[in-house]
């Protein structure tokens, strides 16, 4: 940690520029391929910095509410570059994905009414829920360890079904019942438990009145603050908020703002930017982009530190491994919710299998699989329509 304090050279803040503007514009395939590929890059041929300092970084940023594969690289860039190295690296890790997606949503914009891109996204959306079934089977293979995690995620998957919504007091819940289990409960917990907590009593705030682009703002920052364990567990918080709380976005709207996440580069939670484009143009996909990132930053500079002393405390541990399993939980339920909007008929169904199918069979990337479906639904959609919708 050293960086941090010392004069960093200008070549080295250069080279960090260079290094994540290139990974934000080409890093495909989610967290776990860009952690991947990050290692592959940073630790075997540019020697950053050794194999045990990357395993400590990638062990620290899972204790962490936030995608992980950003905390992951402004984690590096701080080691590598320090302080300002840490938000020059970030920002530059962002900003190729913000681009393409803003771009994207002033497209859909402007073409969102089209036939073609209604079709396009009724053969892309059912692709979107296998994607996200696969990931979370993913994550769960990564981080689900005993019988008590799975009877969590059971419990979350279970209430968000039956309230339609994501509830952050099952991730404090989950938290506190992971201190029981696995911790101390008799020893005081360190200043890192709080630190670990807070962005989910984040959500308990509630909005602001002011305008829409303070709104966005403020409901961004409280998203930031709740993608526990990957990207994907955000989908239910915005759902909830976006669909359900704002109006802001229907159904159809949402799932496609998330198809548009999972096939762009970068992280999942860049849906933010999308979303702000469609509430509120430019500046809203600016702020959107702003709120749901910035608490990363924070994070990985202020509770990083306190987290790499505390890494090994047993509540620490507790509170990581419950909190993990309501992801899981509420990231089914959220599957089962978005895909009764997805799954209309006996080809979108058929779709969502046969995509599920493939995604476990073989490698595919997302936008491989994105454009595929996409392909089938230009091709039936049309031959689906009645007769009199036909001649429009």
């Amino acid at each position: 940690m050293t960086t941090a304090t010392t004069a960093i050279p200008k070549g080295r803040l250069t080279e960090l520029v260079r290094y994540f503007l290139r990974l934000g514009f080409l890093g495909f395939g989610g967290p776990v391929a860009l952690v991947g590929q990050m290692e592959r890059e940073l630790v075997d041929d540019r020697k950053w910095l050794g194999r045990d300092e990357m395993r400590e970084a990638i062990a620290i940023c899972q204790s962490l509410p936030g995608p992980l594969a950003i905390q992951v690289g402004i984690y590096i860039a701080y080691l590598r570059g320090g302080f300002w190295g840490a938000w020059l690296g970030g920002w530059c890790f962002i900003l190729p994905n913000f681009v393409i997606v803003a771009a994207l949503g002033a497209l859909y914009v402007h073409l969102g009414d089209l036939r073609p891109v209604t079709a396009i996204f009724y053969g892309v959306s059912p692709a979107v829920i296998a994607l996200i079934l696969h990931s979370c089977y993913r994550l769960a293979k990564l981080g689900m360890e005993d019988r008590l995690q799975w009877a969590i995620a059971a419990i979350c998957l279970v209430v968000t079904v039956a309230l339609q919504a994501e509830v952050a007091l099952l991730f404090i819940g989950a938290g506190i019942a992971g201190i029981l289990y696995y911790g101390r409960l008799f020893k005081r917990l360190p200043s890192a438990l709080p630190a670990a907590a807070a962005p989910v009593l984040a959500q308990l705030v509630p909005a602001a009145p002011g305008s829409i682009i303070g709104k966005l703002l403020l409901f961004f920052l409280k998203a930031g603050s709740l993608t526990f364990g990957s990207g994907l567990v955000i989908v239910p918080f915005l759902e909830q908020g976006l669909v359900q709380q704002f109006g802001w976005l229907d159904q159809r709207q949402f799932l496609i703002a998330v198809a548009i996440g999972m096939i762009s580069p970068g992280p999942v939670v860049i849906t933010a930017t999308f979303v702000g484009y469609l509430v509120a143009g430019f500046w809203g996909s600016v702020v959107s982009t702003i709120g749901i990132f910035l608490p990363s930053f924070l994070f990985v500079l202020i509770a990083a530190p306190m987290l790499a002393r505390h890494r090994g405390n047993l509540n620490v541990q507790g509170f990581v491994k419950g909190a993990y399993a309501a992801a899981i939980g509420t990231i089914l339920g959220a599957c089962i919710l978005l895909g009764k909007i997805a799954v209309g008929d006996w080809l979108t169904a058929g779709i969502g299998i046969l995509s599920l199918a493939v995604l476990f069979r073989w490698k595919v990337s997302n936008p491989a699989l994105i454009a595929a479906t996409a392909v089938i639904g230009l091709i039936a959609y049309p031959l689906l329509q009645p007769p009199w919708v036909m001649v429009k």
